[in-house]
């Protein structure tokens, strides 16, 4: 199997499973209703919500990077949206669109030959490769803050 389709295939996994560290985003999120998503259990600390928005976003910015279309910092806004509306739906909407940005970012990577994956991403200092591997690292990392906040919320209801 070529490094492009091991790494689009870890992007996915991400998501779906199975990690060896323990629950992927899916399965972390698994339960999670809109009003946890939307909790704030830590003082201080973004939500549920607020965290898949924004691993959504950098997997969305990296894509763009990959596609040498996006090389400028994100706004605030773009690195953390703001959760727009919160019922179940708007939830569940939010849930399928992670999903969806880990897939059609596996898509756009898993042609890529190992060339491009050592460039350099358009005007910035490391390669395709260290983003496919940071994003990779940014959702599991997130997937570990929600799964506190998870507990956080349990123990204060």
């Amino acid at each position: 199997m070529s490094r492009a389709k091991r790494l689009a295939n870890h992007i996915e996994r991400t998501v779906t499973g199975p990690m060896w560290h323990g629950p992927a985003l899916a399965h972390v999120l698994d339960g999670v209703t809109a009003d946890q998503a939307a909790a704030h259990p830590v003082p201080g600390a973004h939500s549920i919500w607020e965290i898949v928005l924004h691993v959504t976003a950098w997997v969305d910015i990296g894509r763009a990077r990959v596609g040498g279309d996006r090389t400028g910092d994100p706004t605030s806004e773009e690195d953390w949206p703001p959760v727009a509306a919160s019922g179940a739906a708007d939830w569940q909407a939010t849930v399928n669109r992670l999903a969806a940005s880990h897939r059609e970012l596996a898509a756009a990577v898993r042609g890529l030959s190992d060339e491009a994956l050592d460039a350099d991403v358009k005007h910035l200092d490391y390669s395709v490769d260290v983003l496919l591997h940071g994003i990779i690292e940014h959702g599991t990392y997130h997937g570990g803050q929600i799964m506190l906040l998870r507990k956080a919320f349990e123990s204060a209801h």
